[in-house]
């Protein structure tokens, strides 16, 4: 059987495997973490929004972004610290600007098709993952914001997307917890939301029952490129072991950009901090007070999800500061503010913070394809849609391996088994 290894146990990657394996293809997945879903796809906005598909390719974004630089609770902020990874990507990003219209389509499409595929994952592996099929509401306080949506509804229009404008007074009535004056709303009954931490571990042994090599805790210390096939030294509590695959997919979030480079590829992803909040809904007052219906604040650039009956996700802002998890007091009080603003019945008493880095391409659009070794493919740059655009590029870059003939040949010639390395103590 034709062995591929995929880097990488987020979202994507651990989508990706299984996508992969519904293609008959013996796959391993490598995580340096204990457990699938631990950094970015741990504890995000929740969203499936095909309505938040608009990339930020814009020049409001540029201006808004030099706008809040000295404000450290803005929605966008950018450490003006020099950097060149940061400024030639940030060039880039404006490159792409005329790029926006098409991607912003491009993206809702992938958006819609990811749907269905995403829940017959979870239908067919029969796991649960907190999934409201309750609609995203946008709301808006400012008419200029409100404004610019119309003009983004005929882009998400184009691409397939039925979102229809809502009254201040349709807005309570879709939302009855909701406090506070609003200019308008925009509604996708077709949108919901999910806990993607708990969809990405139900996956993940879902594809280990199904036979699924899941190498865990794991550090790949080397990737050699071969013509006929793919080398990896991984290592594990001071064991190390080669093994040889047909195929690697390197759906490694951030790190991507440092692997490919290794590969002789350039992925040039930034990590895009985000921050977000779950609160505990311990008490009936705060659970009442919660809304259930998940909400896109285009303004303050904050999202919300219900987490089953306890819990409420709060997520937000974009932060330009490097390769840096620090967890900030002052971009997470504007999302404690935020939520006592809108639902003041709610405690914010046992509010988690949580900060993680969305692998963004300057385009805002997923790199899916193969690399320059025959062999190597990518999966990766989803940015702050890896959870709305999982499902759908797992199925891209699966028929893109079925498709190459480099592995059409080694399924006719598979490769050979493990072969155990020397522990690293004793080669030290």
């Amino acid at each position: 059987m034709t062995r591929i290894a995929v880097i990488g146990a987020g979202i994507t990657g651990v989508t990706t495997a299984s996508s992969l394996m519904d293609r008959g293809y013996d796959v391993t997945l490598f995580d340096r973490n204990r457990y699938a879903a631990m950094q970015t796809s741990f504890a995000n906005g929740g969203q499936l929004s095909a309505s938040n598909a608009e990339t930020w390719n814009r020049w409001a974004t540029v201006l808004k972004g030099m706008k809040w630089m000295l404000e450290r609770g803005a929605p966008l902020l950018v450490n003006p610290k020099p950097s060149w990874h940061k400024y030639s990507w940030m060039a880039e990003f404006i490159g792409a600007i005329p790029q926006y219209r098409n991607n912003t389509i491009a993206t809702t499409r992938m958006a819609i098709a990811a749907r269905g595929l995403l829940k017959e994952k979870a239908e067919r592996h029969g796991f649960d993952f907190n999934c409201e099929d309750r609609g995203i509401l946008h709301i808006y306080t400012d008419k200029t914001e409100f404004d610019h949506a119309t003009e983004v509804n005929k882009l998400l229009a184009e691409g397939g997307l039925q979102r229809r404008a809502v009254s201040p007074e349709e807005v309570r009535q879709i939302e009855p917890a909701l406090s506070g004056k609003f200019h308008g709303g925009y509604y996708t009954e077709s949108d919901f939301t999910g806990d993607i931490h708990r969809y990405t571990t139900g996956l993940a042994k879902a594809i280990e029952a199904a036979g699924a090599q899941l190498r865990f805790g794991t550090d790949v210390d080397a990737i050699r490129l071969e013509d006929a096939g793919v080398q990896i030294t991984w290592s594990r509590n001071n064991e190390s072991q080669t093994e040889r695959f047909d195929a690697i997919v390197v759906c490694a979030g951030v790190e991507s950009r440092r692997i490919a480079a290794t590969l002789g590829d350039r992925v040039n992803v930034y990590p895009v901090k985000g921050y977000s909040i779950t609160v505990r809904l311990d008490d009936e007052d705060s659970q009442r007070a919660a809304p259930w219906i998940s909400l896109l604040d285009d303004e303050a650039k904050i999202v919300t999800s219900r987490l089953g009956r306890d819990r409420f996700r709060i997520a937000g802002t974009a932060e330009f500061n490097g390769y840096n998890l620090d967890i900030r007091d002052d971009r997470i009080r504007p999302l404690i503010k935020w939520c006592e603003r809108f639902f003041p019945g709610v405690s914010t008493e046992h509010a988690i913070p949580w900060a993680g880095l969305r692998p963004m391409m300057p385009n805002m659009m997923p790199k899916v394809e193969q690399g320059r070794h025959a062999r190597v493919f990518y999966n990766t740059g989803h940015g702050h849609l890896g959870w709305t655009l999982s499902a759908v590029t797992a199925e891209m870059i699966a028929e893109k391996v079925a498709a190459s003939p480099v592995m059409k040949q080694a399924a006719l010639f598979p490769i050979g088994q493990p072969v155990k390395a020397p522990a690293l103590k004793e080669v030290a």
